[in-house]
């Protein structure tokens, strides 16, 4: 078992696909005062989008189908990103989708809070937790586990 520290600044990653890039602007802009708190990712054209139209500093990472999902991946595996906005379409067929499972896969790994629609990400942002510092576990994958008999 691993404690990793989350900061009271949050590091958020924000991430998605193509139909669902203006859902995530409306609740970036509903949510523009608590993200300005916190430190902000986003993959290619969405923190593009994100960074113009609400005036923040955010760091981009490439497109998703361009590596954006594996980079995010990539910085939660070294602690750097606390949780995860991910408006994802379920509905279309996406050519990285892939890069898509792994990333939430390394999320659940990882125990990052995912949020991949507006409800939850409405929860998660409005959490009392959002202020406070916060320690996720992490359990040791089964292989690497020590049975004691």
């Amino acid at each position: 078992m691993t404690n990793i520290f989350m900061r009271q600044q949050k590091r958020i990653a924000m991430i998605a696909h193509d139909n669902k890039k203006e859902a995530m602007l409306a609740w970036a802009r509903y949510n523009r005062e608590l993200l300005a708190k916190h430190k902000l990712y986003a993959t290619g054209t969405t923190g593009r989008i994100l960074s113009e139209e609400l005036d923040l500093e955010i760091h981009r990472f490439a497109s998703g189908p361009l590596g954006g999902d594996q980079q995010v991946g990539a910085k939660i595996v070294d602690g750097e990103i606390d949780f995860i906005i991910f408006f994802w379409d379920p509905l279309e067929p996406h050519p990285h989708d892939v890069d898509v499972k792994a990333l939430l896969r390394i999320a659940m790994v990882y125990n990052i809070p995912t949020a991949c629609n507006r409800s939850t990400a409405d929860f998660v942002i409005s959490s009392a937790l959002m202020d406070e510092e916060y320690e996720r576990i992490i359990m040791a994958p089964a292989s690497s586990r020590t049975i004691n008999l």
